[in-house]
């Protein structure tokens, strides 16, 4: 079973109720976009890590929750808090205080 976030279930409720049309241009468009999707989602650099065994437990717990492999839940929580979308929700509380 593949898991869909909100965005993703509303998009495919929308999807499948008719309220969008397909591009004029539709082949076009679609290379293009294959295009952009590639050239921003390449991984072109390899890393290792050491985690301690607890922590890796606890990330491939969560991936197989989401429905993905391990490294690519890594690989994501590394780009959200690398391009800032993803906060210490700690740092926010302490601040406050």
């Amino acid at each position: 079973m593949k898991y869909y976030d909100e965005n993703e279930r509303t998009l495919i409720e929308s999807v499948k109720s008719g309220e969008w049309d397909s591009a004029n241009n539709l082949e076009s468009e679609i290379a293009e976009a294959k295009k952009i999707a590639k050239a921003t989602r390449t991984k072109d650099t390899r890393i290792n890590i050491r985690l301690n065994s607890s922590d890796l437990k606890v990330l491939k717990s969560k991936a197989l929750e989401e429905g993905v492999p391990y490294q690519t839940l890594v690989s994501s929580i590394l780009h959200k808090y690398a391009t800032g979308k993803l906060k210490d929700e700690s740092s926010s509380t302490n601040q406050q205080e």
